[in-house]
C-alpha cells in the first residue's frame, strides 16, 4: 500500500517540475502572462508533498 502512495507522489513531483520548467519558459516568451502557470505550480506542489 506504501509504495502505490509514493508512485502516486512521484508522478506529481515530475509534473511540478515541468510546470515549473513552463513557469520560466513562459516567463521568458510573455512575461505577463506567466501568472497563468502558477496555479498549477501551486496545486501541483501540494500535491506532491501530499497536502491535498
Amino acid at each position: 500500500m506504501e509504495s502505490t502512495a509514493n508512485k502516486s507522489r512521484g508522478i506529481y513531483w515530475i509534473l511540478f517540475l515541468l510546470s515549473v520548467v513552463g513557469f520560466f519558459w513562459v516567463y521568458s516568451v510573455a512575461g505577463g502572462y506567466c501568472t497563468l502557470v502558477l496555479p498549477f505550480n501551486f496545486t501541483l506542489f501540494a500535491k506532491a508533498l501530499d497536502l491535498m
